[in-house]
């Protein structure tokens, strides 16, 4: 399938490849997903503008002749190299005297369009492939090997005519001409002014042939547009993402480059000691791959000094302010002698510690990964966590995320079986979601998971890293001086969000399983065609995409209840 075979590539082709540095354009001022979402979306669509144009303008100053000949000797039999007009399809209600495009006929127009180019007579678009980010990606399968061209295609096309509903005999002749096999055809009248049809074709073709036929119908005047839509019903693109943790090794290269170096307004910005700190602890993280025993840092005197100052700030806040799942947690990890004053907590240890309490287990990294590859994570209960520690000088205030705030600020709430939940939930969505998706996905994240608050016994507690692990954004945000509103996902997912003061508004969710029970369902009106589930046996991320694998969830899902079941009956037993 092409979508799997050349996922990998594509995703390579169109990703992101700036770094978050000044120097890329990427703003000044404290780190964030959400910001980080939104650079992404920006340089991404940069990045598919020049692939694209980098491709039409191969495109059209290749010869389309060139085209037409290899489609007419090594994908039309010589015997059917003749005058095409003459068949006609067997399609119901078209008139008789429809002409049809041949391979003879696109020669002419281009010939004429040659012509009239070399007169100085300008035709920008009638001799512009206007070829999109589909056909590149299909493109690339066909030039993978003799066999991945010759591979049979199901694709669908949507064409826009210009000429009335007509035109649509060309097509199917086209069709024709390239061995295709039309199975099914559905019109409309277009509501694009100047164009008079709009036109889905769903067919099955070699590779080879079907861009072929793209190609050709995009030369004849007849036709608006052709847009090559869509594969089985997935994306033809078939955005690729992990299915199992071990593929998050081909994300690394996502990391955010070292930050220190070019912002003035860092801490360390003047300090090279501190500086090269962080360069050797994020070759460490690069150096990660999946399976390895997490490194293990040796901090410096200086750095447990930082950690001790922050700890026992939360250590006096938490009881009062924090809610009660985290402080559950946070009391286990100080019983476990992890939380102690005298000395960082290791991600290793704190990783087991993790995956005895809910199955999450830590990943270091050498800053903050893309917004997608991050949330991404979080779908196979993985966090990806800084080992680096914040500037001695700053201890209660960092630019971006470091050990202190994740030890502090996310450790303990994903120790909690259903906030845990919570957050695999929200990386399960991100995968395969769009960019503007991954945007709204962040913003929901960094008003829950970074900056919450939930309601217990009537009182407003704070759940969010962000507020855990900084003081004064803590109790600015349980003041009366912010405003306070009740978690609803679709609303906060598009609430502009405050990255240089402290936020003006929070979010206040009922309880962990109220904002997981909202959450699904505003999940479900995302634009994905498909949804997936987590495997804990296998470790794997599932596409619930055929009848075999809903039939095999429903297998274990009656094991699951039978279960349930068996325990409910034996609870009811009298002693």
């Amino acid at each position: 399938m092409m979508a799997v075979a050349a996922a990998q590539k594509n995703r390579e082709m169109f990703a992101i490849k700036k770094s978050y540095s000044i120097e890329n354009g990427y703003p000044s001022r404290r780190r964030s997903l959400v910001d980080d979402a939104r650079f992404e979306t920006l340089v991404v669509k940069q990045t598919k503008q020049t692939v694209l144009e980098e491709a039409r303008n191969k495109a059209n100053d290749a010869s389309l002749e060139e085209c037409i000949q290899q489609a007419k000797g090594e994908h039309i039999p010589a015997e059917q190299n003749v005058e095409l007009q003459d068949e006609q399809p067997n399609f119901e209600n078209l008139p008789a005297e429809e002409e049809y495009v041949a391979v003879d006929e696109i020669e002419s127009e281009v010939a004429v369009e040659s012509e009239a180019q070399q007169s100085g007579d300008e035709q920008p678009h009638k001799n512009d492939y206007g070829i999109t980010e589909d056909e590149i990606v299909l493109a690339n399968a066909v030039s993978e090997s003799a066999e991945a061209e010759a591979a049979m295609q199901s694709a669908a096309l949507v064409v826009r005519l210009k000429e009335g509903i007509s035109s649509l005999g060309r097509i199917l002749k086209a069709i024709e001409t390239f061995h295709g096999t039309v199975q099914h055809v559905e019109s409309r009248q277009s509501r694009v002014q100047g164009v008079d049809h709009d036109v889905l074709i769903k067919l099955d073709m070699t590779r080879g042939n079907l861009l072929q036929l793209i190609r050709s119908l995009r030369q004849t005047g007849s036709f608006s547009s052709i847009n090559l839509l869509a594969d089985n019903n997935i994306s033809v693109k078939a955005p690729w993402f992990p299915k199992h943790a071990s593929e998050l090794d081909n994300c690394n290269h996502l990391m955010t480059k070292y930050e220190p170096d070019l912002d003035m307004n860092h801490p360390g910005f003047a300090d090279k000691v501190y500086r090269q700190r962080r360069k050797e602890i994020a070759e460490i993280a690069f150096a990660y791959k999946y399976g390895d025993p997490i490194p293990y840092i040796t901090y410096s005197d200086v750095e447990v000094k930082t950690w001790r100052s922050v700890f026992r700030t939360v250590q006096d806040l938490a009881p009062k302010h924090a809610c009660a799942e985290y402080r559950a947690a946070f009391q286990k990890l100080q019983d476990e002698q992890i939380f102690v004053d005298n000395r960082l907590p290791q991600l290793q240890e704190m990783s087991d510690f993790l995956r005895r309490n809910t199955g999450f287990t830590l990943r270091p990294a050498a800053g903050l990964l893309t917004a997608r590859d991050f949330l991404a994570s979080l779908a196979f209960r993985i966090f990806q966590s800084t080992q680096y520690v914040r500037h001695v000088n700053s201890p209660y205030h960092t630019p971006e995320p470091d050990c202190i705030h994740e030890l502090l600020g996310h450790m303990p709430l994903l120790a909690d079986p259903s906030f845990a939940q919570f957050s695999q939930e929200i990386g399960l969505a991100s995968l395969g979601a769009s960019d503007e998706e991954i945007e709204k996905l962040s913003t929901v994240y960094w008003f829950t998971v970074e900056f919450g608050l939930c309601k217990e016994h009537g009182q407003i507690k704070a759940y969010g890293a962000g507020l855990l692990s900084s003081y004064g954004e803590l109790l600015h945000a349980i003041s009366d001086k912010c405003e306070h509103r009740a978690f609803e996902p679709a609303s906060t997912a598009v609430q502009p969000y405050q990255d240089q003061e402290y936020q003006p508004i929070y979010y206040v969710a009922e309880s962990f399983e109220d904002a997981k029970d909202k959450f699904r369902r505003w999940v479900s009106t995302m634009s994905r065609p498909f949804e997936v589930r987590f495997n804990p046996h296998t470790e794997r991320v599932e596409i619930l995409d055929s009848v075999d694998k809903l039939e095999t969830l429903v297998q274990q899902m009656n094991t699951e209840i039978l279960h349930l079941t068996n325990a409910i009956s034996k609870l009811r037993r009298p002693f």
